[in-house]
C-alpha cells in the first residue's frame, strides 16, 4: 500500500477515534502500539516499566483525544503524549529509588527451546545491549530508538522531536559511538 494511502487510512481511522468508536480506537492501539513502546522505552530507559507507561498512554489519549486539533498531526500529538508519560514515569522512578536498591530478576529460560547455550548466549548480548541503550543520555536515547529499533527515517524524527534532520544525524552518530564504547568496556565490541 503507497505511503499517502496509509497515511489517509490511519488519519480515517483517528476520525473515528475522535468520534469516540471503540473498535477504532482497538484498531488505532494495535496499528501504532509498538512505536509508542518505542518513543517510552527511548525516554524512559527503563524495560521493566514500559507496559504499564504505555497504558497510562493509551488511557489518556482516550481521555484527550478532543484536544487533537489536526488529525493528519495525529502522530506528532501522540508523540508529545507519550514523551510527556515517560518523562512523568522517569520522575516518579527516580523518587522512589531513592534510598532504595532493587534487584532485577531474569526470566527464566524456555526450556523448550532447543539449544540453551545458545539462547543464554543470546539473552546475555541482548542484556548488554539493552543497558548500553540504557546509559544513553536521554538527549541521544530517545532518537537512536526511534532510528534502530522503530525504524524511523531521520525525517520521521526529526519532525516529531521538532529539530533539525541534520541535528537528528548528529545525535545517532554520538549515540552510535557511546554504544560502542559502552558495549566494548563491557567485553562486547561486535557492534
Amino acid at each position: 500500500m503507497p505511503v499517502r494511502t496509509l497515511e489517509n487510512a490511519q488519519t480515517a481511522l483517528v476520525e473515528a477515534v475522535r468520534a469516540r468508536d471503540p473498535s477504532a480506537f482497538s484498531e488505532w492501539v494495535q496499528r501504532n502500539s509498538r512505536w509508542v513502546r518505542g518513543v517510552v522505552y527511548a525516554v524512559l530507559g527503563d524495560k521493566d516499566r514500559v507496559d504499564d507507561v504505555v497504558q497510562q498512554v493509551w488511557m489518556a489519549v482516550w481521555q484527550r483525544i478532543d484536544t487533537l486539533n489536526d488529525p493528519q498531526r495525529w502522530k506528532t500529538w501522540l508523540y508529545s503524549i507519550a514523551r510527556h508519560a515517560a518523562l512523568d514515569a522517569g520522575r516518579d522512578t527516580t523518587r522512589r529509588r531513592r534510598g532504595q536498591v532493587s534487584a532485577g530478576v531474569d526470566e527464566p529460560l524456555d526450556p523448550r527451546e532447543i539449544d540453551p547455550a545458545r539462547n543464554l548466549e543470546r539473552h546475555e548480548r541482548q542484556e548488554r545491549v539493552l543497558q548500553a541503550i540504557e546509559s544513553l543520555p536521554p538527549l541521544y536515547r530517545e532518537p537512536f530508538v526511534l532510528r534502530h529499533l522503530e525504524g524511523w527515517s531521520y525525517r520521521q524524527i526529526a519532525d516529531v522531536m521538532d529539530m533539525p534532520v541534520d541535528s537528528v544525524e548528529t545525535r545517532l552518530v554520538r549515540a552510535m559511538r557511546m554504544m560502542r564504547q559502552a558495549l566494548a568496556s563491557q567485553g562486547d565490541d561486535s557492534t
